[in-house]
């Protein structure tokens, strides 16, 4: 090319015709064009190449663990099994609905390992979108709170209701221990303004857990939402600070209330219940906040390919909370089967003279388990400004119809249920405190 463009340029020189020089200097102009054209398709040509090998070397880069068809197996499988266990005892305590005001709180505790181990399998399947697991564990979260609550109501029912336990408890002074966390309440005795603190101390997660969940997806929506994001800009700090004081909070509470009352629920055997509950709620919290440690470090990769999206390090530490919880939550469903077992139910309905149709039962036992009334109705009483001391006065067991009674003017075992349910909260008595 430069010896044609020479060769011209001395032609050029050595003619003496103006128009063969103008020709000649349209010569040169299209060479030179044709030179940079060529040029700059040579240099996009090669910035193309090397976009499509960097673009082939990370499609056909080894993928993550959590999108290979054994991780979708593996936590699949470990899902399935915990939700037959659990489902199937669930049906058991429905199908011997004898004691309501037990067994609904038992139920609805059960429910957390179908929630939990659910939820995290769909977080582990859609990881490929960066946001959908933060709706998914908002979901979870907020039945961690339901679950604290209900144990501390069953607790409630086990020993017959606020009553029953200030007539057992009250006047008696606080045992001072460091190792208790009892140590700054010495000097103090057992009122009823104590079984309110612990009320309104696991009511308040339950009210507070909802509330950081919709903050973490309205943040999530604005970018300002970041797992393992300890930055001062970033909402994940508050919000994990803000959470672990208020779980802290209730489950401080519920060991308040087992030290006060572990001799009344020794029967109950309330130690491996307790560990159960607690094992899962804190294992999922301190599993994500190791991991979140580990990808501050640097021990997850910043930014990962999965099906051609870009999904940061937060969602992948989230990925791998949520294939450990799918693997926990089948030996938490067998706990839990030893934990609330429902043979002490199954003798009571087989000393019951007048049964119901089983499908009725069942369908009328989880109509009940899933009405969030009593709830409500607590957190009014714990929380209204005209909240007077009193003890609850509820009924422990279902009364048993008389075997002397003719068939015909029977109440129903569903009556009973309905019944037992309307008194239980009825009769509020004062308190001398």
């Amino acid at each position: 090319m430069n010896n044609t463009t020479n060769s011209i340029m001395s032609n050029i020189h050595s003619t003496s015709d103006p128009q063969a020089s103008v020709s000649a200097n349209q010569t040169m102009q299209d060479l030179h064009s044709g030179t940079v054209s060529q040029t700059y398709s040579s240099t996009l040509l090669d910035v193309t190449s090397t976009a499509s090998a960097v673009t082939n070397s990370s499609s056909t880069a080894s993928p993550i663990f959590l999108t290979t068809p054994a991780a979708q197996g593996i936590s699949g499988l470990f899902v399935w099994l915990a939700l037959l266990l659990t489902c199937h005892q669930i049906y058991m305590h429905l199908r011997n609905y004898t004691i309501p005001n037990e067994q609904r709180y038992i139920i609805r505790i059960l429910f957390i390992v179908p929630v939990y181990s659910f939820d995290s399998w769909l977080s582990i399947l859609f990881i490929s979108n960066d946001q959908y697991y933060v709706y998914f564990d908002s979901v979870r979260d907020c039945y961690e709170a339901f679950v604290i609550y209900n144990f501390l109501s069953l607790s409630f029912e086990y020993l017959g209701g606020e009553s029953a336990i200030m007539s057992e408890i009250r006047g008696k002074p606080i045992k001072s221990s460091c190792l208790y966390g009892t140590c700054c309440l010495q000097g103090f005795t057992y009122s009823i303004g104590f079984l309110r603190f612990c009320k309104q101390a696991t009511l308040q997660f339950c009210v507070v857990k909802p509330v950081m969940a919709i903050l973490t997806i309205i943040l999530q929506a604005f970018g300002k939402y970041h797992d393992g994001d300890f930055n001062i800009h970033s909402g994940y700090l508050y919000i994990t600070i803000i959470y672990n004081v208020s779980v802290s909070l209730a489950l401080y509470a519920l060991f308040l209330f087992y030290f006060a009352t572990s001799n009344l629920l020794q029967p109950f055997e309330p130690v491996l219940k307790f560990l159960t509950i607690k094992s899962v709620i804190f294992l999922s919290f301190w599993q994500g906040m190791l991991l979140a440690i580990l990808e501050k470090c640097g021990v997850i990769p910043e930014v990962q390919i999965i099906d051609g999206n870009e999904v940061g390090a937060g969602t992948v530490a989230a990925g791998y909370q949520n294939f450990i919880i799918c693997i926990e939550m089948f030996f938490a469903a067998i706990a839990f089967r030893y934990a609330f077992t429902v043979h002490v139910y199954r003798e009571k309905r087989d000393n019951m003279t007048v049964t119901c149709a089983p499908m009725q039962s069942i369908s009328s036992g989880l109509k009940e388990t899933m009405n969030p009334n009593d709830m409500v109705q607590d957190a009014i009483h714990n929380f209204s400004p005209a909240y007077q001391q009193y003890t609850q006065q509820s009924t422990q067991d279902v009364q048993l119809p008389d075997t002397k009674t003719p068939a015909a003017d029977k109440p129903s075992p569903l009556r009973v249920f309905k019944k037992s349910t309307d008194n239980e909260k009825s009769m509020l008595i004062h308190s001398d405190d």
